[in-house]
């Protein structure tokens, strides 16, 4: 079954285009061109990835991601203006999987789609796998299934986005040792996709305020300033 990518951007232009490409790549799509149409759509047919434009009529990027995290955890790559790091910063506090500047490639863009959803399946292989054994990660109080993509917290499952996922999975691997800002970002991103260490900051933040909603006093992922993070050990 193909991928379906929902494109939502004010600009014609790189609808008709975007959508093009990544249908010549396989992809089914969809285009939308306001904020408001956009998430009605996502929140009723769940597509596999979403490409949001920030500044658009009616309602824009940031709300829809905004109103998005409260239930969908679908990977979404923000559009942003060009050296515009208040959006950018936003985005990722809000929980966008990755960003973009305009103007871009369609080759940059169709790289970073495909680095998610490869994250994706990579955390999913083991459950079309009969052969394969799955190993749940168990510590304490923490519990993650790559095989559903789940992280719970004293029973209670959070709502994480690929990213959040396997950053908490590179740090719970091994409690106790400490990640820096690199390590995170090859864990979560791979090798070939450039990301500032801010991106790894915003996402540890709000990762920390998941944690705190299901329980207040969650303090298991330390912060060594300087050094980079680590799962406090039981």
């Amino acid at each position: 079954m193909k991928d379906r990518i929902f494109l939502v951007d004010d600009d014609r232009n790189i609808l008709m285009s975007v959508s093009m490409a990544l249908e010549a790549e396989g992809f089914s799509v969809q285009t939308f061109n306001d904020g408001e149409a956009g998430l009605g759509a996502i929140l009723e047919q769940k597509p596999d990835l979403v490409v949001l434009d920030v500044k658009m009529p009616r309602m824009d990027g940031i709300e829809v991601l905004s109103r998005l995290r409260e239930v969908s955890a679908v990977p979404v790559i923000f559009l942003t203006s060009k050296d515009d790091e208040v959006d950018q910063v936003i985005g990722l506090r809000m929980g966008a999987d990755d960003y973009i500047t305009k103007p871009f490639s369609q080759r940059l863009l169709m790289e970073r789609i495909k680095a998610l959803l490869r994250r994706r399946d990579f955390m999913n292989a083991d459950a079309s796998d009969a052969n394969t054994e799955i190993e749940n990660i168990e510590y304490g109080d923490l519990l993650l299934d790559d095989s559903r993509h789940l992280c719970a917290w004293k029973g209670n499952p959070l709502n994480l986005t690929v990213t959040e996922y396997l950053i908490v999975k590179a740090l719970a691997v091994r409690p106790g040792h400490v990640r820096n800002r690199d390590q995170l970002i090859d864990m979560a991103y791979g090798e070939n996709i450039y990301v500032d260490d801010r991106t790894i900051d915003s996402h540890i933040k709000r990762v920390r305020r998941k944690f705190k909603k299901i329980d207040d006093g969650f303090d298991k992922i330390e912060t060594l300033y300087g050094v980079g993070y680590r799962y406090k050990e039981d």
